[in-house]
Order: structure tokens, then C-alpha cells, then sequence
């Protein structure tokens, strides 16, 4: 019997190592993919966040991620956190003579309301290309003409099915098919 006993001793540390080794070999596989799922998941949320809420941003997120830094030439370029390549390799020109026109890579500060008042995530600072279709259409087009240092009145009305906001008491706002105004100020075009 104590023959049969160690065999069965020997069989349970074989199987237990056996165990021990393959836990060792899906940590060694886990991990490294689970690092790297994280990752992609990182970068796929900052895309899509840049992409879809570019126009919501909210007036906090944007005031606490602007900053201004100077360049060589000594204008001012602004850095919202959320901009693309193109505006880290540009200068940010403040010239009040230029006109924006379509193609134009701006810099503008908005602020959206209906009905006179103000909502949630339409206020802030944003890198637009006229003509992106990155805003509400019929948008970007009202900006064509206006100078640098301008402030214009921007008219739209919210599409269907556009996502309900508040205003800064908390009460909801429901923007669907809503008429707004956008008072927009052109910072400055990217060159």
C-alpha cells in the first residue's frame, strides 16, 4: 500500500507541476497581450473622442487644456490637447488682415446657446478646418470671410437625433432639431 501511496504522491506533485507550468506559460502570454489590448483601446478611445466630441467639448476640459506657448517668430500658437499633427508643425498667424477662407486650418473660441441660453459643451477653444464637416452643417461655411479678431454670429439648427445637453443650472436641454447661436471669435489661422 505505501508503494501505491508514493506513486500517487509522485502522480499529484507531476500533475501540480504540470499545472504551475502551464499557469506560467498564460501569465507570460496573458499579460503582455493584456498590456497591449490596453494600449490599443487607449489610442482607439482618443481617436474616437477627437473625432466625435471635437465640437462638445466641454468649457472646463477646454480652458484646463489650453495653453499658449510662444513660437520663433514670437506669434502665439495654442495648444488645445485635442489638435492634429498639422497644428504642431504650424504657426498659429494672428494677423488681423487675413480672411478665413475654405481649407483654412483656424483656431476660433465659440460659445453656443438656444434660446439665449448657454449649454454644456458649447463652449470652448478648437482647431477647425473650413470645410471638414467636423461642426453642425452649414457651420464652418458661415466663417468664410470673417478676419482674424472677428466675431461672428454663427446660426445653425442641431440635427435630428443630436444628443440632449443642460444648461448650467443642471436643467435638461434638448438640442434634436433645435435652433442655436454660436458666437465664434477667430483666434487666429494656422500657417
Amino acid at each position: 500500500m505505501k508503494m501505491e501511496n508514493k506513486r500517487q504522491a509522485q502522480q499529484r506533485r507531476a500533475d501540480e507541476r504540470k499545472k504551475q507550468e502551464r499557469l506560467a506559460l498564460l501569465k507570460k502570454i496573458l499579460i503582455p497581450v493584456l498590456v497591449i489590448g490596453a494600449i490599443v483601446a487607449f489610442i482607439g478611445y482618443g481617436m474616437y473622442d477627437e473625432k466625435h466630441n471635437g465640437d462638445a467639448s466641454e468649457e472646463t476640459a477646454s480652458d484646463a487644456n489650453t495653453q499658449t506657448t510662444n513660437t520663433t517668430d514670437g506669434v502665439n500658437s495654442v495648444d488645445t490637447g485635442s489638435q492634429d499633427l498639422l497644428t504642431n508643425q504650424s504657426t498659429l498667424n494672428t494677423d488681423t488682415s487675413l480672411e478665413v477662407q475654405d481649407g483654412d486650418l483656424t483656431n476660433i473660441h465659440y460659445v453656443g446657446s438656444v434660446d439665449g441660453v448657454e449649454f454644456q459643451g458649447g463652449t470652448g477653444d478648437y482647431d477647425l478646418e473650413i470645410g471638414s464637416g467636423d461642426f453642425i452643417p452649414g457651420f464652418e461655411e458661415q466663417l468664410i470671410g470673417a478676419h482674424v479678431g472677428d466675431t461672428v454670429d454663427v446660426n445653425v439648427t442641431f440635427p435630428e437625433g443630436y444628443s440632449d445637453s443642460s444648461d448650467a443650472e443642471g436643467n435638461v436641454m434638448h438640442l434634436s432639431g433645435a435652433d442655436a447661436v454660436f458666437t465664434v471669435t477667430i483666434n487666429g489661422i494656422y500657417k
